[in-house]
């Protein structure tokens, strides 16, 4: 998640609608590791290190569903399939701890097979993938791919179309997402009218002004893009301070908790 935007999704979906090459945030994430890092040289990563963060990103599309996506490393199989066991898990938790659904929303089809409780859930899709994933040899019909077992993986989908009609697509349309929007949109703006004002480190590579004014944007954690448009006063200040932003983990500068609302799944 290096590449990941300010309010999630959110952001991304911003970002992607305003740069003209578009904007994706695992491809950003592997830019962050070839070329951002290290004072621009990147981290000399290996090939399969490199796959699996260009593949680590979350879709609308079933797990193991039609464009599902190739990975070309069981590594990196792992880390994707890991990644769906997580997010689906830990955003019901979220969605519960916001009052947008109750436990008894849940399908109950779904609980029936995983259980009722995050921690048997967990255990479930954990164990049924180690499971069936003995045979592993790579991608061919011999030997399957890291995968969970056909009623485990239905029960497990059902979740993730739960978590989009109840959760993911409600928010989105949410005031406190277009209030977050404005905010992206601003900065993007502000940024390609004020090339000076970027950070040293983003003024001196040779990309377009656009990519590396995205770069700056998508290294943002919450906090610190709602205090820059406020500080540049490209927003109403307090008023969304207070209305969108809890933070964000995991990201610098200035990363602390992130709302329900902006991790969602990606259109």
């Amino acid at each position: 998640d290096l590449g990941h935007t300010p309010f999630g999704h959110v952001g991304e979906e911003v970002l992607n609608e305003l740069y003209h090459q578009g904007f994706r945030h695992n491809e950003q994430s592997l830019r962050v590791v070839d070329l951002l890092e290290n004072n621009g040289q990147g981290l000399n990563l290996t090939w399969e290190v490199r796959d699996g963060i260009l593949n680590h990103s979350k879709t609308k599309v079933d797990i193991w569903g039609e464009g599902w996506g190739k990975v070309n490393t069981l590594e990196g199989e792992v880390v994707k399939i890991s990644d769906s066991v997580a997010y689906i898990n830990h955003d019901i938790d979220d969605a519960i701890r916001a009052e947008m659904i109750t436990e008894g929303d849940l399908p109950l089809s779904a609980i029936v097979k995983l259980g009722n409780t995050r921690s048997l859930r967990i255990s479930t899709m954990v164990c049924d993938i180690i499971e069936h994933s003995w045979a592993v040899r790579g991608h061919d019909k011999e030997n399957p791919t890291i995968t969970m077992s056909p009623e485990i993986l239905e029960a497990t989908n059902t979740l993730r179309k739960f978590l989009f009609e109840r959760v993911y697509n409600i928010r989105s349309a949410q005031e406190e997402a277009e209030k977050a929007r404005e905010v992206v949109r601003s900065l993007y703006k502000y940024f390609n009218e004020h090339e000076d004002r970027l950070p040293a480190e983003y003024r001196f590579y040779s990309d377009e002004i656009e990519r590396r004014v995205i770069d700056y944007i998508a290294g943002m954690s919450d906090q610190y893009a709602l205090r820059l448009a406020e500080e540049l006063s490209l927003t109403k200040g307090k008023e969304k301070r207070q209305t969108i932003s809890k933070g964000r983990r995991g990201k610098t500068p200035s990363k602390a908790t992130t709302l329900p609302l902006f991790e969602q799944g990606e259109a």
